[in-house]
């Protein structure tokens, strides 16, 4: 009998990790294409699909993916009944952005750039001025916000050229960098219930006859992350976010148009050994690393001087088949964080990037203890992370 042959993993060809539609269907081209339509200089309608409103309305629903909505009709009728509308009519999503996570993406969302731009390239980055990771969703350690990202967010552009602009979301954003440096322009208005924002938001959006207004609501992905999206606390928030957008689409004023995305989709990933790599337990993953950086399913990877090719090599041997991994410069080529990358940006991508293929992620026990202890993740590049709704609703 012929003994089996052994042959050595084959790692997963960059090739195929699906790259974010910059510049035709990503996050960062929706404000964009929305206030070209309401000729606001500079900008040129980048999602070629939808009709120009005089006033618009995104509702931003953190965590909620495309694939998650398709897999609830049940618990969300009104949000399922929108998906023909997707995309102007389509029935296609967005892609969200590498990595696919809150603070990239809403970074992509208000200044209308990718992350190779705006410069908010995942959950926590190294800082090549300080050599400290930078969690760039609670900004620790203090990094001066218009340094980190100095460019103009849509809504500041769009206000000053005269469009009533505003945001309407939990007052405890107000003051936050990540507000600042993506979401700033207009008036902010902090309301605590989701129904009190739906309700303002509308107000807002007739307040202009030309308007911009942003609403957002968190807890879909507070919920996902602490019990998983296979969850009886995860459904009952979808249920609660699909009857705030009926209420928010049945208030619409005349000429409005109402976009309802979101900034990532998720997945559960089982708590076993195999799926679940304790990078801060692995000698081989950590040798040679000096600073380990993203999340657990899009990994930012700062090798001590010198060892560069060697946590290449390792990573891509041990990880290969699971996850594309990628030295910075093949991700860049690769178009993983947009078309170019600012000078600024290069050195907060890491020397090595990792991003998730299998139902797997590199967790950080001892570092990272909360977010270990996640049901629910986020942040590569495969759909049911990547894909995001874009369901319009018009008056």
């Amino acid at each position: 009998m012929a003994q089996p042959v052994w042959q050595d993993p084959v790692p997963l060809s960059l090739d195929t990790a699906p790259v974010p539609e910059y510049g035709s269907g990503s996050l960062a081209d929706l404000l964009p294409t929305l206030v070209a339509g309401q000729e606001v200089p500079g900008f040129t309608a980048a999602i070629p699909e939808l009709t120009p409103a005089d006033r618009n309305c995104v509702f931003l629903i953190d965590g909620l993916g495309w694939e998650q909505i398709k897999a609830h009709p049940d618990e969300a009728p009104f949000l399922h009944s929108l998906l023909p509308t997707s995309r102007g009519g389509t029935g296609r999503p967005l892609t969200a952005g590498f990595p696919s996570t809150t603070a990239t993406s809403l970074a992509s969302v208000g200044t209308g750039l990718p992350p190779g731009e705006h410069g908010l390239p995942g959950y926590t980055a190294r800082n090549p001025e300080t050599g400290e990771l930078m969690n760039q969703l609670r900004w620790k350690p203090w990094t001066a916000p218009k340094v980190w990202q100095p460019y103009p967010t849509v809504f500041q552009l769009a206000d000053a050229a005269g469009v009533h602009t505003a945001q309407v979301s939990a007052p405890t954003f107000e003051q936050t960098p990540l507000t600042k440096v993506a979401l700033s322009g207009g008036s902010f208005l902090g309301r605590l219930s989701g129904e009190d924002r739906m309700d303002v938001a509308a107000q807002r959006l007739a307040a202009g006859d030309r308007s911009l207004v942003y609403t957002y609501y968190s807890e879909v992905d507070g919920k996902g992350h602490r019990f998983g999206t296979d969850s009886d606390a995860w459904r009952g928030q979808l249920m609660y976010v699909d009857a705030l957008a009926r209420r928010l689409a049945e208030q619409l004023p005349p000429r409005a148009a109402l976009y309802i995305t979101a900034d990532h989709g998720m997945i559960d990933i089982p708590f076993d050994e195999q799926s679940r790599i304790d990078f801060d337990e692995d000698w081989e993953l950590s040798a040679g690393v000096a600073l380990l950086g993203g999340e657990g399913r899009a990994r930012h990877v700062y090798a001590v001087p010198g060892a560069r090719a060697d946590v290449l090599a390792v990573w891509r041997e041990v990880l290969g088949e699971q996850f594309w991994v990628a030295s910075r410069d093949e991700a860049i080529a690769a178009g993983w964080f947009g078309p170019t990358v600012d000078e600024r940006v290069y050195g907060r991508i890491g020397d090595v990037v990792a991003a998730a293929h299998d139902d797997v992620i590199i967790t950080a026990s001892v570092n990272e203890p909360h977010e270990s202890a996640m049901a629910g993740v986020h942040g590569s590049l495969t759909p049911v992370e990547q894909l995001v709704p874009l369901l319009e609703v018009r008056s």
